[in-house]
């Protein structure tokens, strides 16, 4: 059989790890540790994200009453009652 280099190359590199593969044992627990991981991020995320919202809408709800306060306190032109009214329609 003509064996190329790459080939061979390739079938001694899977023999290798194959071999390194077998050799790995999970911790019995590491399941259970790597969920546990995962669920502390998801809730400190969905903590970091409410409180990012939280404080957004106190900010905006802050920046409307300082708008609303600096508004002048003496009616407008168009609330003054001072202007005329309109012209009635002409009756038939």
């Amino acid at each position: 059989m003509n064996d190329t280099g790459h080939d061979r190359t390739e079938r001694e590199l899977r023999a290798a790890l194959e071999a390194l593969a077998d050799g790995v044992r999970p911790a019995p627990d590491a399941y259970r540790t790597a969920r546990g991981e995962w669920l502390r991020r998801e809730r400190r995320r969905r903590l970091v994200l409410a409180v990012l919202i939280a404080v957004v809408f106190a900010l905006a709800t802050l920046i409307g009453l300082w708008v609303l306060n600096q508004a002048p306190a003496e009616p407008g032109v168009i609330f003054s009652g001072t202007g005329q009214a309109p012209p009635a329609p002409p009756q038939p």
